[in-house]
């Protein structure tokens, strides 16, 4: 190869270079420093958010790649909010940079659904105790079969119900036992919303048909519908990082749907925002707890360590002074 030809092959490949490195910058700010103890908060919309950035202190915004992130304290422990825009891609894309960019601890999902369990009413909030999609599969004569995704790191099949973390969920059921929940109206009075452990099923279409919610509920025995959640643990799952999908129901997935989601919209997002805070208000006592416990530990081993040396002076003391034999 002549030293032009060579200087030319070496001249086309920073030129590759040269774009991904530009993509790589545009609208980024640099990674903050690490933490351990940082939770993410994620949802669709800024209406099932806003109420959470409104309680933070210390709040700092950036913006990476495009997407707004919020940190600050909240109930004496850091997190970082996001919305991530409708659909499954925008929430899997938002929930992959929060997970890179911040490495969370933990991973909530809140937001809106449509229900589907007969027995819940606009306001109820579920808790996903299992998470799925409901449009992932294949069409065949027969009709259309769910089927499972398949982690690209391991070239395996994933779940179908993506299982939350246990440590999360024992948390969540935990604090919605201490919940006040304020009343939702209806056309047949006030009620008071109740929350639920179930399923929470996925799909890119809002639900607004009996014939599908009914078929919904009799293959997955589903509790709720939305648009996001099955994505984000999926994400979540892959990179295995604790998450838990937390759902406020605005309707009941019927013909009027779209009518009842502009009643309870609201309430709804403020009751799944009332248990994330009460979920993260017990991640950092239970943080508090296990910082004391370790220190005391610490103290214990440190007292023993002194009293052993004690000891041994206290021999050698003896020894020396009656002499050695």
């Amino acid at each position: 190869m002549t030293p032009m030809l060579r200087s030319l092959c070496v001249f086309s490949f920073l030129l590759l270079l040269l774009p991904a490195a530009s993509v790589a910058q545009v609208g980024n700010t640099p990674r903050p420093a690490p933490t351990t103890r940082i939770i993410g908060i994620l949802s669709a919309m800024t209406l099932e958010i806003e109420t959470l950035g409104q309680e933070l202190t210390d709040k700092t915004e950036m913006t990476v790649q495009g997407i707004r992130f919020a940190t600050g304290s909240l109930k004496g422990r850091r997190v970082v909010l996001t919305h991530s825009g409708m659909g499954k891609v925008n929430a899997a894309m938002a929930a992959t940079l929060l997970v890179e960019q911040f490495q969370p601890t933990h991973v909530l999902f809140t937001g809106i659904a449509g229900g589907l369990n007969p027995d819940l009413r606009p306001g109820d909030v579920v808790i996903g105790a299992k998470t799925a999609y409901h449009d992932y599969g294949e069409w065949t004569p027969e009709g259309f079969r769910v089927g499972r995704t398949v982690d690209p790191f391991t070239g395996k099949p994933n779940p179908l119900f993506f299982p939350a973390d246990a440590g999360l969920l024992a948390v969540a059921e935990r604090a919605a036992l201490d919940l006040k929940l304020a009343p939702v109206k209806t056309t047949s009075g006030e009620r008071t919303p109740r929350v639920v452990t179930g399923v929470i099923v996925t799909g890119d279409a809002f639900v607004a048909s009996l014939a599908k919610k009914d078929a919904l509920r009799k293959e997955f025995k589903a509790d709720a519908t939305e648009m996001e959640g099955a994505a984000v643990a999926q994400i979540c799952w892959q990179r295995r990082v604790p998450c838990l999908i937390l759902r406020s129901l605005s309707d009941s997935a019927g013909a009027k749907a779209q009518e009842n989601v502009l009643l309870f919209e609201k309430s709804a997002a403020q009751n799944s925002s009332l248990l994330v805070t009460g979920i993260v208000e017990r991640l950092e006592a239970q943080t508090r707890r296990s910082s004391r416990g370790a220190a005391g530990e610490v103290r214990v081993r440190h007292q023993s360590h002194n009293s052993q040396a004690d000891r041994a002076n206290d021999l050698a003391e003896r020894v020396g002074a009656n002499g050695v034999r």
